[in-house]
């Protein structure tokens, strides 16, 4: 492995941030990964160490739509979808945790559609 290979570095950024947030009840941590072709989003209650609610994708809701679109599209229909599912478990806020990506691209269209679709964070 490379000294200054990407996905060390990433992991190493996130465990920087992972150091300073954490989810709980009131408040569960909403993480994203990121993949070549696909984004996963998985909102974890670290005080009891499950997870809330999860989608990407690759969930059915959303995999027909989201293969014809690009994917920042795709980012968009995802963080619609998880801040739905939350919303209808009465979660309202979130602590985002990027995983370590930059904020922008398919990262900031997920954000943006999550909020929009009625989460705080």
């Amino acid at each position: 492995m490379r000294k200054n290979d990407p996905r060390t570095a990433r992991n190493r950024r996130h465990k920087r941030v992972r150091m300073r947030i954490g989810g709980t009840a009131e408040r569960p941590r909403m993480c994203v990964f990121r993949s070549l072709n696909h984004i996963y989003v998985q909102v974890v209650d670290d005080s009891m160490g499950h997870t809330v609610a999860a989608a990407s994708t690759l969930d059915t809701a959303i995999s027909s739509e989201s293969n014809e679109k690009g994917k920042v599209a795709a980012a968009t229909l995802v963080g619609g979808l998880v801040a739905k599912r939350l919303v209808q478990l009465g979660v309202k806020k979130v602590v985002f945790d990027r995983g370590g990506y930059k904020y922008h691209g398919r990262i900031k269209a997920l954000a943006e559609a999550a909020r929009e679709a009625g989460l705080e964070f």
